[in-house]
């Protein structure tokens, strides 16, 4: 049985804004085992971004959160103090944001920032956080990594302080790595070059990996399991494969048909496209939060909140009384999406 890193129970964020409270995160459940690679997947604004800082305790000051259960490699995150918390973060757990340039400090030099990681976390001398600080920036690909130690972030490319980013996550060798859409920030070049980094890495170094992302191309390459996330709430969970082969939500359906499929998309054929926009997550809402937007929602659909409930196949859940009504999906198609 595989070592649980992470497990997060019915999670919640709550946000208070002028016309009320913004419910961003509604009751996300999922978990991360030992050498597992966990992608977070949905539109911009579906609470992905805001999850992995829950887990983190990053969020803004006035933001509340909320769980039944939150346990980082046993040990609960829920209750515990800002310096206990600060404990964690960089030693147990480990986030790389979105973009490097606003992450690392202008004003030190990478080798400062590198070896404070070591130094607040771990006994040893700023030499031994030095000698990691090389091995770790050579083993994510950055030659002259001595001499890069003196260098600072204005000074390096986008790829390169996002490798920087990735060194300083290992650092303290950390059970769990949260990437929040590493790569957006990159050409599609140095996308490739990280993604494969951190593949690479999370299976060295036996961690758990979970991936926030909108690139499903991406997804089906690196994943283990896939969380989609709509209007905050989980919308459908399951393996890479039971995903991508049986999408049994709507959502997911229309996400998997805009993706372009080498071979057979010819340029200037029309992708798939969702209607209308994520509904506003202020207030209460009862019933499905996609039905605004579904080719296939009955008025039952608004009627009820809807339960995430399991699926045809075992450890595939879906958010949608439907579900087992809606025509058979294209497994051929899928299967190019997710092999191309």
């Amino acid at each position: 049985m595989s070592e649980r890193i992470l497990t997060v129970d019915n999670l919640r964020v709550d946000l208070p804004v002028p016309a009320g409270t913004l419910h961003a995160v509604q009751g996300v459940s999922f978990h991360v085992d030992r050498g597992e690679t966990v992608c977070i997947v949905g539109e911009s604004g579906c609470g992905k971004t805001l999850t992995a800082l829950a887990i983190m305790d990053l969020l803004p000051s006035k933001a509340i959160r909320q769980a039944a259960r939150l346990d980082l490699a046993g040990r609960s995150l829920v209750g515990i103090s800002e310096r206990q918390m600060a404990d964690i973060r960089g030693a147990a757990a480990a986030m790389i944001f979105q973009e490097p340039m606003t992450s690392l400090n202008p004003a030190y030099t990478i080798g400062n920032q590198l070896e404070e990681a070591m130094l607040r976390h771990k006994p040893g001398s700023r030499r031994q956080a030095r000698e990691r600080a090389v091995y770790l920036l050579e083993r994510v690909g950055i030659t002259a990594a001595a001499s890069r130690l003196k260098q600072y972030p204005h000074q390096l490319s986008g790829g390169l302080r996002q490798r920087v980013m990735i060194a300083m996550a290992l650092m303290c060798a950390p059970s769990l790595i949260l990437a929040d859409e590493p790569t957006t920030a990159l050409d599609v070049t140095i996308q490739a070059q990280i993604l494969h980094l951190l593949a690479e890495l999370q299976r060295e170094f036996a961690m758990g990996l979970v991936l926030i992302t909108h690139d499903l191309g991406v997804v089906a390459r690196i994943a283990t399991r896939v969380i989609v996330m709509y209007a905050g709430q989980v919308v459908e969970a399951g393996t890479a494969n039971a995903i991508f082969s049986a999408p049994a939500h709507p959502y997911t359906r229309g996400l998997l048909a805009c993706i372009p499929v080498p071979g057979r998309t010819k340029r200037g054929d029309p992708l798939g496209t969702i209607r209308g926009m994520v509904p506003s997550l202020v207030g209460k809402r009862v019933g499905c939060r996609f039905a605004g937007r579904c080719d296939f929602a009955s008025d039952a659909c608004t009627q009820a909140d809807v339960p995430l409930e399991s699926s045809e196949t075992q450890g595939h859940d879906v958010r949608c009384i439907r579900h087992r009504e809606l025509p058979a999906w294209m497994p051929a198609r899928q299967h190019e999406v997710a092999t191309s």
